[in-house]
């Protein structure tokens, strides 16, 4: 569902950081929705991912979780 309102967002004026939606476990699975092979890796590399086969290595460091948010305020 995300990665299909994530689609959509193309004809948005706001820049959306869509190369950030991976699935569960850390996969670039939308990554063809990116112009180039390897834009969507660039991106978040670019922002502190380390991605080895089309998968984040670090994605428990940088995973977001909305429910961590809920208990902090």
């Amino acid at each position: 569902m995300v990665g299909w309102a994530m689609n959509a967002s193309h004809h948005s004026l706001e820049k959306i950081p869509a190369h950030r939606v991976v699935n569960r476990n850390g996969m670039l699975t939308g990554k063809h929705h990116f112009d180039g092979t390897d834009i969507m890796q660039q991106l978040l590399e670019s922002e502190g991912a380390i991605v080895e086969n089309d998968r984040i290595i670090n994605f428990k460091e940088l995973f977001w979780d909305p429910q961590e948010l809920d208990m902090m305020l």
